[in-house]
């Protein structure tokens, strides 16, 4: 039986190797699942650019951390999960005890559990995930479309935080997989979304996903004024949510809000990063700033409730595929954006495809005893 594995490893910056690494174990409570499919993510993009991640993931760590896929060894006590039951992990899961989980900030606990290790044959759940935040699918349900849980959870915790409630206008800056998961999942909940873009082939992208009104920034000499026309009256989106992550899309955002709007400032520039604010504008106009990280348990559900629907556009947002050998080819391809009129991929669905003949060794045990 195989004791390593394939598994892409962070290094350094930009330097991501897929190299051959020890098939985990399952301990207490700990399940062992085999990767059926993980997607790229903004998020895994930004760790690879920088090298790091303030909270999810170091050097010389496993890397990715969307996927679904199929339990293969079932740790000591576990009851909810069998062999062979197909399964979404979330990459997190908090403590419920401290001060913030008790204020139902699940997502801002002092013990926040991440688990890394998505782009790889084999991935160990630890044990407070299984507990909390690991989901069976439906037996209809594609592997790939079951890892979209993860990104969808953190946007529906980012319209729960903005109070999004149907027939109100949201206005969502950024056309890229988070902002085109907002303008979805908005439009889903019966928001009127108005997408601001960058780039011409981000236009048709976000009125597909549910985009009623879409401002291209290129075209226009004023976008805040441009996009505050398109609001009812011209007074301003009721939310506005900023997933562009730089400091003028921030002050943007402020400034396209109506009085009394809520502003989402949910992209995560990097550290130490400062923007300036009209306080004025804040202050008379009666102003709330949010910032939201992250997703709960409750928000997790929300998200596959709306996955296993059949209302979510799941395969529009899987635009490309690829190998486990080639991830650190396709992030290399992330960093740079295509021309423009060429429409740049989504997210990428890795297919790490562990042949039948080399199953985990508790997994093939297991099969070899009920035969």
């Amino acid at each position: 039986m195989a004791e390593t594995m394939k598994a892409a490893v962070l290094h350094a910056r930009e330097d991501l190797r897929v190299e051959r690494v020890p098939v985990p174990t399952a301990g207490p409570g700990e399940l062992v699942l085999r990767v059926d499919a993980a997607l790229t993510c903004g998020t895994d993009l930004k760790v690879f650019r920088r090298g790091y991640h303030a909270k999810m993931l170091t050097l010389n760590r496993l890397f990715g951390h969307e996927l679904a896929g199929t339990v293969v060894e079932v740790g000591e006590g576990v009851t909810a999960f069998a062999l062979g039951d197909r399964v979404v992990p979330l990459n997190s899961a908090p403590c419920d005890a401290c001060f913030f989980c008790r204020q139902g900030q699940q997502n801002l606990c002092d013990d926040l559990l991440f688990n890394n290790g998505a782009y790889a044959e084999f991935i160990g759940i630890p044990a407070r995930i299984v507990e909390k935040n690991t989901l069976k699918l439906p037996a209809v349900m594609p592997f790939e479309h079951a890892a979209l849980t993860e990104p969808l959870a953190c946007v529906m915790r980012g319209l729960e935080e903005s109070q999004a409630k149907a027939g109100q206008t949201v206005i969502v800056l950024g056309a890229g997989p988070i902002g085109l998961l907002f303008i979805h999942a908005a439009s889903l909940e019966g928001l009127h979304v108005i997408a601001v873009v960058k780039r011409s082939d981000q236009v048709g992208t976000a009125k597909r996903f549910g985009a009623q009104q879409v401002l291209r920034i290129g075209d226009v000499a004023d976008p805040i004024a441009a996009a505050r026309a398109l609001t009812p009256e011209g007074r301003g989106a009721d939310i506005v949510i900023e997933a562009v992550a730089t400091p003028e899309a921030w002050q943007w955002a402020v400034q396209m809000a109506r009085k009394g709007g809520l502003i989402n400032l949910f992209g995560g520039p990097p550290a130490g990063t400062t923007v300036q604010f009209d306080t004025n504008l804040l202050h008379y106009s009666d102003l709330t700033l949010k910032a939201s990280f992250h997703h709960t348990p409750s928000t997790a559900r929300a998200a596959f409730d709306l996955l296993c629907s059949g209302r979510f556009q799941c395969q529009d947002f899987l635009t490309g595929t690829a190998t486990l050998d080639e991830v650190p080819e396709v992030f290399t391809r992330m960093l740079v954006r295509p021309a423009e009129g060429i429409v740049p991929e989504i997210k990428t669905a890795i297919f790490p495809g562990r042949p039948a003949n080399e199953l985990h060794p508790a997994f093939a045990a297991a099969e070899k005893v009920s035969a």
